[in-house]
């Protein structure tokens, strides 16, 4: 277990390297200055000062080499646009708001896919089964901005049920939870049902039965555990699509999270925070994925660890 473990950590290190790569060489070769935009009238003079202090004056290969030792150090630098604020302030401030909404948001998507597709499989061709369908499908339809309007127009101007906008109390944590988690959910409990359905015409469902269990029983004490397979598999991506999809959510919804900084860097060319946002996104989902992959093993002692993957 362990020698699995540390080979997945490697592939992490490793990603982790190209995805360092990749962000900073696009951010040199992007056209444009932080320095030198509409709203900042500075001249020549000061934005060459500025160049030289942030180091853009420097060879490619000195910035490149500095900037690997500062991701190996968590240092992300300086913000380019807000004078006196770094990188890391930025995200230890807001992340907590965006993890907070992506973990309701999760929580959704995992608890009532998984119920919504055991409900379905349990009722196959009963209209159980015709309703939960219908929902997955609108919610992986409905692009989740979408959602978030609707949302907004008809749960919170027309009937008032919840706040429209901002951060301030739980029920603002309602509507973008909706709004980011119902597509997922749809996706979990699709594979949840085809899933269990297969696994309810596999040889030890039929002795179960033949020994008198209840299909309920047998569905949570044996087939269960082996239909959630894709679905673990699927948390990698699921996390990755709930992260990502919070830059829309929280620009639709006001919410100061770090998707909303993000954004708010590209709009500046921040780059310093813009290289810093994606890095520090990509180790928490290579994080998120090393954590799938220990859950599959435990899930399905089957896996060889010590052979070919």
């Amino acid at each position: 277990m362990l020698k699995y473990i540390f080979k997945r950590i490697g592939y992490s290190i490793l990603s982790l390297f190209v995805i360092v790569s990749i962000t900073f060489f696009l951010m040199r070769v992007a056209p444009g200055s932080p320095f030198a935009t509409e709203q900042n009238n500075i001249s020549p003079q000061i934005q060459e000062q500025l160049n030289e202090q942030y180091g853009l004056n420097d060879p490619w290969y000195k910035q490149y080499g500095n900037y690997l030792l500062d991701v190996a150090q968590f240092d992300f630098g300086q913000s380019m646009k807000y004078r006196g604020r770094s990188t890391n302030d930025m995200i230890s401030e807001s992340f907590s708001v965006s993890a907070l909404l992506g973990g309701a948001s999760l929580l959704f998507a995992i608890g009532f896919g998984i119920l919504s597709g055991v409900i379905s499989a349990m009722n196959h061709n009963k209209w159980p089964d015709y309703i939960a369908t219908v929902i997955s499908v609108l919610g992986i339809s409905i692009p989740s901005f979408v959602l978030g309007g609707l949302m907004q127009y008809y749960l919170g101007l027309k009937l008032g049920w919840f706040p429209i906008s901002g951060w301030k109390t739980a029920a603002h944590v309602v509507l973008p939870s909706l709004a980011l988690g119902l597509g997922y959910m749809g996706n979990i409990a699709k594979m949840t049902r085809s899933s269990l359905l297969e696994q309810n015409t596999s040889e030890y469902v039929k002795l179960a039965k033949a020994k008198g269990r209840t299909k309920w029983g047998i569905a949570f004490h044996h087939s269960l555990k082996n239909a959630l397979l894709p679905v673990v598999t699927y948390l990698g991506p699921l996390t990755a699509g709930i992260l990502t999809g919070s830059f829309v959510i929280e620009n639709i919804f006001a919410i100061p999270g770090l998707g909303r900084h993000f954004v708010q860097s590209i709009n500046n060319r921040d780059y310093t925070v813009i290289m810093g946002i994606t890095v520090f996104f990509a180790i928490v989902l290579l994080l998120a994925v090393l954590i799938v992959d220990i859950l599959y093993v435990v899930l399905d002692p089957r896996i060889q660890l010590d052979g070919e993957d």
